[in-house]
């Protein structure tokens, strides 16, 4: 197991990224989503629960089958997702994702969102952590991106919101803009296979880092799109948008049971968690031969270049 806490800031409210969130991860898994692939949408619904109150509870399906290296197409069934399972109790989430294929890897995420820049203290109880963890600071404006991953118009260096007037992101931006909020990421990796474990969830890890700094990009750089809108209202685009994303995915029957996560003691009673950063339709990177990336700055020159769901609740 390996615990890592991610804080990620944005030029937003809280309010407003609880509406840019939905939006962005509605629209992600539209986008990621083909013929038999991508995010299926199986539950989202009200849940109430006694300690946190009312909230909303999501299940959905990242299919990847013909994702895969033709390697683990050869070994793995025809239908191959990642589940994920999420109860949103905003300010406060958590999400878990299992494998139809691998019962012994999952990822548990624990998210608190707060208006700040990131600098609370024990944001997280101890006796959630087992052992030590790293905290890392993701910067959506300044860090490094996959290139695959780059499009100049989400480089937040040089976006401008033309209905908030926010951006571009200057060079310390998280100290002295306004407003500001940050979301804490707790990221727990199981991947409980001896002589694999460590290097599988380390590998992990950095692919969470992508995804995450990724999405939290998407959804300052999509702003426009979103601002403005109630949360009545994205609900209703969340639906819409889900409707049609189901429809090009079409109706997959599993052939494989999906092995189940417990949660801690101390959240059995009361599952709260959310819709998470949205996770790329790509097969996890961990089933290829794990090795370094070169990562790539989004350097002010790459703007003259033409983005697991897998779709969060990053959680």
């Amino acid at each position: 197991m390996l615990v890592k806490e991610y804080r990620i800031c944005m030029p937003l409210t809280t309010e407003e990224y609880r509406v840019g969130q939905l939006y962005t991860i509605s629209k992600h898994s539209h986008q990621e989503s083909d013929r038999g692939e991508g995010v299926e949408v199986v539950k989202n619904e009200p849940h109430e629960d006694p300690v946190h109150g009312r909230g909303q509870f999501t299940e959905k399906r990242v299919h990847l089958s013909s994702k895969l290296p033709s390697w683990a197409r050869a070994v793995t069934p025809r239908i191959f997702y990642i589940t994920e399972k999420a109860w949103n109790y905003y300010p406060y989430t958590i999400t878990e994702y299992t494998c139809s294929f691998l019962p012994k890897f999952s990822i548990y995420i624990e998210t608190k969102y707060e208006d700040n820049c990131g600098n609370s203290t024990d944001i997280f109880p101890s006796e959630k952590i087992l052992g030590d963890h790293e905290v890392m600071f993701l910067d959506i404006a300044f860090d490094e991106v996959p290139d695959r991953y780059y499009r100049s118009l989400e480089d937040l260096r040089s976006f401008c919101s033309a209905k908030t007037g926010r951006g571009p992101l200057q060079e310390g931006w998280r100290e002295h803009t306004q407003p500001i909020m940050c979301s804490y990421k707790l990221v727990t990796v199981k991947f409980e296979v001896w002589g694999l474990q460590t290097r599988v969830e380390q590998f992990v890890h950095k692919v969470i880092r992508d995804i995450l700094l990724i999405g939290h990009r998407q959804a300052f750089a999509w702003v426009d799109e979103w601002c403005g809108m109630t949360m009545d209202e994205v609900r209703l685009y969340e639906k819409e948008t889900q409707e049609a994303t189901n429809e090009i995915v079409g109706i997959m029957t599993p052939t494989i049971s999906i092995s189940e996560v417990c949660l801690p003691p101390s959240t059995q009673s009361a599952p709260s968690s959310a819709p998470s950063t949205p996770l790329s339709g790509e097969a996890p990177e961990f089933l290829s031969v794990p090795k370094d990336r070169q990562r790539k700055k989004s350097a002010p020159e790459m703007l003259s270049l033409p983005v697991l769901r897998e779709r969060s609740n990053l959680e």
